[in-house]
């Protein structure tokens, strides 16, 4: 099984480029705004924040799952749904792959920040 190979920290926050937790503290405003629109341009085509769609309805994604493992499952799906056993799962369920964007890091950071906008529950750290 593949899930012996991943550390503890890839358990909790997938597998990818962001190696440490996301710190987060205030909703940076100026951020959210600049990942609604990243959200909009690209993940809009399979996700919504209230409904199930292609992929999973995002709302309530940071009180699912950390800001870390969000981040590189924007970043690195196609490694994630591989080798992690939540993606694979959810690989699985869905039957649809999530589409590399090619976004940044910090592109990837400004989306996490609008999807905590969008939670009505307090998020995961």
């Amino acid at each position: 099984s593949t899930e012996g190979q991943l550390t503890a920290f890839e358990v909790q926050n997938g597998i990818g480029p962001v190696k440490e937790a996301i710190t987060v503290s205030a909703i940076d405003r100026a951020m959210a705004t600049k990942g609604k629109v990243i959200f909009e341009l690209k993940c809009t085509a399979c996700h919504k924040i209230d409904t199930l769609y292609i992929g999973p309805a995002l709302g309530e994604v940071t009180t699912r799952r950390t800001g870390a493992y969000i981040m590189n499952m924007i970043l690195n799906p196609q490694e994630m749904v591989e080798r992690h056993p939540v993606a694979k799962q959810l690989l699985a369920e869905r039957m649809s792959f999530m589409a590399n964007q090619n976004l940044t890091v910090e592109e990837a950071r400004a989306v996490l920040e609008y999807l905590r906008t969008q939670s009505k529950n307090p998020p995961k750290p």
